[in-house]
């Protein structure tokens, strides 16, 4: 459980940067009722998706590499105790 909060803090801190580094976003002017096609945006009113998508891509890696680090952890353990218990019983 201790893992899993520290990789959630991380992954909060990991998209805190991502937005951080972003530039400031302009104000839309009020009023836009037309639609308008993707072209013509402006590329400060893009959204960073590289930034976005390796920010998660990360941390999904970074969680499943201690997920399975955690698990084979406890599946040491086990093993230690069962072997001791074995010894114990001849």
């Amino acid at each position: 459980m201790r893992l899993f909060r520290v990789l959630v803090c991380a992954g909060v801190l990991m998209s805190g940067v991502a937005h951080a580094q972003s530039p400031p976003q302009p104000q839309r002017p009020p009023g836009q009722e037309e639609f308008v096609p993707l072209s013509e945006i402006p590329p400060e009113e893009q959204i960073p998706a590289f930034t976005l998508l390796g920010t998660a891509y990360a941390f999904v890696w970074v969680a499943l590499a201690g997920y399975v680090w955690s698990v084979a952890r406890r599946l040491q353990k086990v093993e230690t105790d069962l072997s001791a218990l074995s010894r114990g019983k001849r």
